[in-house]
């Protein structure tokens, strides 16, 4: 039996008795992610801050006392399973809206499913750009809270280029939509200066060394890496690197502030490498003190296995109960995009403080500002730069770009 099914959470009721004895129907919530295999870690981080979200808004009444209700599945990181499971959640369940999908690849292959039947879905972890791309946003009802990867590119590109002056670049990419898609953008920023990859890989998730690829790096003189996979892979690649004696700096996007890259690893192979982070675990500012200190209650860890992904997934909740909170409860997929696109007031996150996250020309809650440059130090994530540190309790907030 799938332990993921259907989840109404714990010590919340499935209905709330009203004034008159009447019974309010609940919001149901789709929540698609990877909860087993080798993207579990970020998938229940995802899990785990929705579900957090959902209870503390139950606790207080849900939405005008419709509690909310989450409907899972587990896409297991595969395209053919999170198909189905959205099939289910919006055909067969018919959920009033969905939260989903860490994967780039899987989401891609589901996309049709939540479009063609008028079911808004929202991104909180899959950053891959064709996301929200696929369709014009005036039609979309495709929106996300994470950046896409063509903002981490273009924050990589320069960090490495303009900032660094490293101009012989090698990209390793996993053959997944992930890989693809970061591949494309890295390489659409190096075109911008005039340059191309020093050097590129292609591997399958599952590989184990990259050692002959890091050494082949070595020998094209690169001056930089920057790696475009999941969690288990950037493990692999972080080891390589250190076995084939390469000193050229590493950079990756999210996935490498994984705990499972830490645990595969191991602190030694991290030390000194870099990542793109929407969030780094401080206790300067009281609203991620607050999240951080509620989140280990409830997820039961002593790690995060991906705080990035919890917080945007608590955050993306909560977005939508301030959707419905404008429609007057309307669940209908129009009524839902309409609300999102012109945000009433602002909504006090995890992440920022959401003001005007989306519009009808622009369906992405972050823009490049609001990125940080973190580091693996001593086995515990920092951030890159002493002024980020000093201006951790501050909030960044969208800008237009």
């Amino acid at each position: 039996m799938n332990p993921f099914k259907t989840i109404a959470l714990p010590a919340i009721a499935s209905v709330v008795l009203l004034a008159g004895g009447a019974f309010a129907q609940p919001i149901r919530i789709g929540l698609i992610g990877p909860f087993s295999g080798g993207s579990g870690d970020f998938g229940n981080s995802a899990r785990f801050g929705a579900e957090l979200a959902v209870k503390e808004i139950n606790e207080v009444g849900g939405y005008m006392s419709r509690p909310f209700e989450l409907v899972v599945r587990d896409d297991k990181a595969n395209p053919d399973v999170g198909l189905k499971a959205a099939q289910e959640l919006v055909l067969d369940e018919k959920v009033n809206f969905t939260i989903g999908f860490c994967n780039t690849g899987v989401a891609m292959k589901a996309l049709d499913v939540f479009q063609k039947n008028k079911h808004l879905l929202m991104v909180p972890c899959s950053q891959g750009t064709a996301l929200t791309t696929q369709y014009p946003p005036q039609q979309s009802y495709i929106f996300r809270v994470a950046p896409p990867d063509v903002s981490n590119a273009k924050f990589l590109i320069a960090e490495i280029i303009d900032r660094r002056k490293l101009a012989r670049v090698a990209i390793f990419a996993d053959q997944t939509g992930y890989g693809e898609g970061g591949l494309k953008d890295l390489s659409a920023e190096l075109a911008k200066r005039g340059l191309t990859p020093a050097y590129v890989a292609r591997f399958p998730l599952g590989i184990a060394s990259l050692t002959e690829q890091m050494r082949t790096a070595k020998q094209a003189r690169v001056e930089a890496i920057v790696a475009y996979t999941v969690g288990p892979e950037q493990a692999a690649a972080v080891k390589s690197r250190v076995e084939a004696g390469v000193s050229a700096p590493f950079f990756a996007p999210w996935p490498l502030s994984f705990r499972s890259v830490l645990e595969n690893a191991g602190p030694s192979a991290l030390e000194g490498t870099m990542m793109v982070q929407t969030i780094v675990h401080d206790t300067l500012n009281e609203r991620r003190a607050s999240f951080l200190a509620r989140y280990y209650k409830h997820a039961g860890e002593k790690r995060i296995g991906s705080l990035m992904a919890a917080a945007q997934s608590y955050d993306a909740v909560h977005i939508m109960l301030r959707a419905l909170f404008v429609t007057k409860g309307n669940t209908s997929a129009d009524a839902l995009k309409h609300a999102l696109e012109n945000f009433e007031r602002p909504y006090q996150g995890v992440i920022t403080t959401y003001n005007q996250p989306f519009s009808n020309t622009d369906h992405e809650a972050f823009s490049p500002n609001m990125l940080f440059l973190g580091v693996w130090r001593e086995g515990q994530i920092e951030y890159y730069y002493p002024e980020d540190a000093k201006r951790a309790s501050y909030i960044r907030r969208k800008q237009d770009v």
